[in-house]
């Protein structure tokens, strides 16, 4: 029975050992070396600074910038420490309010859109911090952007184009456009304050 305990302690030790120690700390080492990008988090860093992450969506209400789908984590959006849904099923009317309203503000928003709302801008994400939306959600917003900040319809569809990530292989999943890296080129290209109707198209940063 002692060499039985003995063995026993033997065999924990050593598994211990290899899937406490050893295993995770492969693991990290390969990670850093072949996708330290990944490995760190997908930190997006701009001028040495760190501002987000590729992952993580930001809550953006500006009507300059595009706006990310709804968030229903809490205390505040995109709180990676509390990720989740709203766990509202399809025939809660809670759910069906919170709709109601988002489109009644994106409407608001921008009242000479009459065409329908992209279902993204108007339900979270299962996590709660989905970075990307649809394409069509992104070329929705184009009109009010362009108003808000004078800037060219043309120039906007052309920033949604090459932040549009296509599908894995070109045929697992759908093309998405990731609002946090689209809003930091808006910002980072045109002077991002919102332009009195009519006036002239904010001149590009050199």
């Amino acid at each position: 029975m002692i060499k039985d305990i003995k063995t026993a302690l033997l065999l924990f030790l050593v598994l211990a050992v290899m899937t406490g120690l050893i295993y995770p700390l492969t693991m990290t080492g390969i990670g850093q070396v072949v996708f330290p990008h990944q490995a760190n988090g997908s930190l997006i860093r701009q001028h040495g600074r760190v501002v987000g992450s590729s992952l993580i969506g930001q809550y953006f209400r500006e009507p300059q910038y595009f706006w990310s789908r709804p968030s229903a984590t809490s205390p505040v959006p995109y709180n990676g420490a509390g990720s989740g849904a709203s766990n509202l099923g399809p025939n809660n009317p809670v759910l069906a309010q919170h709709v109601a309203a988002r489109i009644k503000a994106l409407k608001a928003a921008d009242p000479a859109e009459k065409g329908p709302v992209p279902v993204d801008l108007v339900t979270s994400s299962a996590s709660g911090l989905d970075p990307d939306i649809s394409i069509a959600a992104a070329l929705y917003q184009i009109p009010r952007i362009a108003r808000a900040s004078g800037m060219d319809v043309a120039t906007l569809r052309h920033l949604v184009q090459q932040y549009t990530t296509e599908p894995l292989l070109s045929f697992i999943g759908e093309p998405v456009v990731n609002v946090v890296k689209l809003n930091l080129a808006l910002h980072e290209r045109y002077v991002a304050t919102p332009q009195v109707p009519g006036s002239s198209a904010p001149e590009p940063k050199s």
